[in-house]
């Protein structure tokens, strides 16, 4: 059994998706709460779906709950502006607390730059933000999103036995829908799944039987695209590429789930990938819909090569890219047992 930190966290998080019921759990119950309560003898859940929109009350109650919890830890995934930063800074001075800021590739001037400088410990998943968190006088833990499953999937799926040749799961978006698109032209079927498309949302359990199950899966960006072909195919693309914030590609958690499954990975390149799957030997990329179509029937023709790729991707994930993983660096660092 995993050696447990001799501690107190309350997690602060969305037990809902987006915090609406409808949506099922929220991956910050599914894995973060999950693996903290592996990693820690006490964690306490404070779960502020219910009062997102009573900003006022909100406060109120997560200082009652860190008084009567009294915890060595607050973690927060922090969402909106939910928190005020007088309500920060008031736990602060109390307890040690400490921020996942899981999207600074795009929302670091809009969002963690404020909000940073009010929690006692910071981490970033952006390799590329720890110069800007340095001239803020912060010095952030660097981590990365990861992957976690409740149950170890057998070994490579017997020939003849996957359900999809090539799968997508992910939301519905423009750009991705132009991709999928592109690729039917080039006479490559995808099968996707997630909010948006006709097949719907999956549950986390169905998400990694799928990617078990899938000859190929694609990992499709959720940026602002950079292809000039779908930026001009309408004046709202346009708009979109004018007005988003989001203009770097973002490592994010598919990455690390579909190995880790047991699936092979092809998706789009994202700056600093190397770092955590070998391209080529753990992971498969492509830069536009033409290397896209390319890779997927090379994978298709070339089966040995698929699985060694599928193989060394799972080794890697599990080894190093669980949630669990990733976590208990984050609590050796702030409780200075690293």
């Amino acid at each position: 059994m995993t050696a447990k930190f001799n501690k107190k966290i309350l997690a602060v998080l969305m037990e809902w998706d987006y915090c609406d019921p409808a949506r099922g759990p929220s991956m910050d119950k599914e894995y973060f709460y999950k693996t903290l309560s592996k990693l820690a003898a006490n964690v306490e859940p404070f779960w502020y779906d219910a009062y997102i929109n009573d900003i006022p009350r909100l406060q109120q109650l997560l200082l009652e709950k860190a008084e009567a919890c009294q915890p060595d830890l607050v973690f927060f995934v922090p969402y909106l502006d939910q928190f005020l930063p007088e309500t920060l800074d008031r736990l602060k001075e109390r307890w040690p607390t400490f921020a996942w800021f899981g999207d600074d590739t795009w929302r670091f001037e809009l969002y963690a730059k404020k909000m940073a400088p009010h929690f006692s410990h910071v981490g970033t998943t952006d390799l590329f933000s720890v110069p800007k968190y340095r001239k803020l006088g912060i010095k952030p833990i660097v981590t990365q999103w990861a992957a976690q499953l409740d149950d170890a999937l057998p070994g490579p799926v017997p020939p003849g036995s996957y359900d999809h040749d090539v799968s997508f799961v992910g939301g519905y978006n423009r750009f991705r829908a132009w991709y999928i698109e592109q690729l039917a032209k080039a006479g490559i079927a995808v099968q996707c799944f997630g909010a948006g498309w006709p097949a719907g949302k999956v549950s986390f359990e169905e998400m990694h039987r799928i990617f078990y199950k899938t000859r190929i899966n694609l990992n499709l960006s959720n940026s602002v695209s950079q292809d000039i072909r779908f930026i001009f195919s309408s004046l709202r693309s346009v708009s979109n590429y004018l007005r988003s914030p989001k203009r770097a590609e973002q490592i994010k958690a598919r990455n690390f789930e579909i190995p880790l499954a047991g699936g092979f990975q092809l998706t789009n390149y994202v700056a600093g990938l190397e770092h955590y799957l070998k391209i080529g030997e753990e992971v498969a990329v492509f830069s536009s819909p033409e290397e896209c179509a390319q890779q997927i029937r090379y994978y298709l023709d070339n089966e040995p090569e698929r699985l060694a790729v599928l193989l060394a991707g799972k080794g890697r994930a599990e080894k190093e890219h669980t949630y669990e993983a990733r976590l208990r660096e984050i609590l050796a660092c702030i409780f200075g047992e690293k």
